[in-house]
């Protein structure tokens, strides 16, 4: 990895961090002041953030429970994971079999703090401290290579963490996406998500504001064409790449996406 994308072990209040603002978000404690008025200043030209990041996560735990129940997957691969909360993909996996493997990976070291704390009684779990582009040094981590083995179908989890990467031939989404094929088990599954809008003013403002609010921890907000091309080769699951919301709904009632100035947009693809 280049030298800019080396990690830090400290915690800087003053910076907002998306996984902070996500945890607000969903409500979470695990924020700072910076992350609260990030999120404030975010509302105000995109409004649906709070319904948007709710959204996100339900459709992450089912398509956890439905890779679990109906596709058999045992062993998970969550990149860019975040701040530990409610129905986290190790709780969902495990209430299907509680032999399932889950490990963790994110670059935030309150994320490793917290993430630890939690799981220390749980050695079915791990979390791996490390930046997601780094896929050499996350499949050969001691705790990734004691859970998971690669030479059966494992669930690699891409939730809602592409837009926080730059584009670049050798460590942008694509390339990223490629890089961890290639080393997967045919009946390996990929989840895939981020934030889109076909508004160029709404893309530019949020790419633009959250470059600056995270001092350059960002990507870019993309569009649905982008989000496809990550999946070319590999098997989509109905629905097909949607609005998350709408992803196998567990009911006709279920929350929905209710203003769309940007959505997350993706899907789940099998590996044949």
């Amino acid at each position: 990895m280049p030298a800019e994308n080396q990690l830090s072990t400290t915690i800087d209040q003053k910076v907002p961090t998306a996984a902070r603002m996500y945890d607000h978000y969903l409500g979470g404690k695990d924020n700072y002041a910076a992350d609260r008025a990030a999120c404030e200043e975010l509302d105000k030209v995109v409004p649906s953030t709070r319904r948007l990041a709710l959204n996100n996560r339900r459709f992450l735990q089912r398509a956890v429970r439905t890779l679990a129940e109906e596709h058999g997957i045992r062993q998970f691969l969550d990149h860019g994971s975040g701040l530990p909360t409610q129905d986290n993909v190790h709780q969902v996996a495990q209430r299907v079999d509680p032999r399932a493997h889950v490990v963790y990976v994110d670059n935030d070291p309150m994320v490793l703090v917290h993430g630890r704390a939690l799981l220390q009684q749980d050695e079915r779990t791990a979390v791996v401290h490390a930046d997601m582009r780094d896929t050499d040094g996350i499949l050969t981590h001691p705790d990734t290579e004691r859970l998971i083995d690669l030479s059966q179908p494992v669930a690699v989890l891409f939730n809602s963490v592409f837009h926080c990467i730059p584009d670049s031939d050798t460590d942008g989404p694509l390339a990223l996406v490629r890089r961890v094929r290639e080393r997967l088990a045919p009946g390996s599954v990929m989840l895939m998500c981020q934030l889109v809008s076909e508004d160029a003013e709404v893309r530019d403002f949020v790419t633009d504001f959250m470059d600056q609010a995270t001092q350059g921890h960002w990507g870019r907000v993309r569009q649905e064409k982008d989000v496809a091309e990550w999946f070319e080769g590999l098997d989509i699951l109905d629905p097909g790449l949607v609005e998350v919301s709408t992803w196998r709904p567990d009911t006709e009632v279920a929350p929905r996406q209710l203003t769309h100035e940007w959505v997350e947009y993706g899907g789940v693809g099998v590996l044949r």
